[in-house]
């Protein structure tokens, strides 16, 4: 069956860094768009970045500049390694499959930004 496993997030200071994992399977990965969303306590869900199955990327303006998604299509695996983390991006991070009709999602990993 269809999955989508988040990990590697956890606990940093500011200014740290984390790379998140999005380990897909049950599906054709290398065709579907992937893309990061997080959601933080009381907020709604935010798009964070974005790569379509050619490898093209956008990401918000909120993480511009500090946040990179790549994927590997070989190990089916998605990646965000997010540098220069700042408080305000602490929020529950899911991953995200779509591909015309099919939707997919994971079960988050959690980020906190705190010193």
């Amino acid at each position: 069956q269809v999955q989508l496993v988040e990990s590697g997030g956890g606990l940093v200071q500011p200014g740290g860094s984390l790379r998140l994992s999005c380990a897909a399977s049950g599906f054709t990965f290398s065709s579907y768009i992937m893309t990061w969303y997080r959601q933080a306590p009381g907020k709604q869900r935010e798009l964070v970045a974005r790569i379509t199955s050619g490898g093209s990327t956008n990401y918000s303006d909120s993480v511009k500049g500090r946040f990179t998604i790549s994927r590997d299509n070989a190990k089916n695996t998605l990646y965000l390694q997010m540098n220069s983390l700042k408080p305000e991006d602490t929020a529950v991070y899911f991953c995200n499959a779509i591909y015309w009709k099919e939707n997919f999602w994971g079960q988050g990993t959690q980020v906190t930004v705190s010193s």
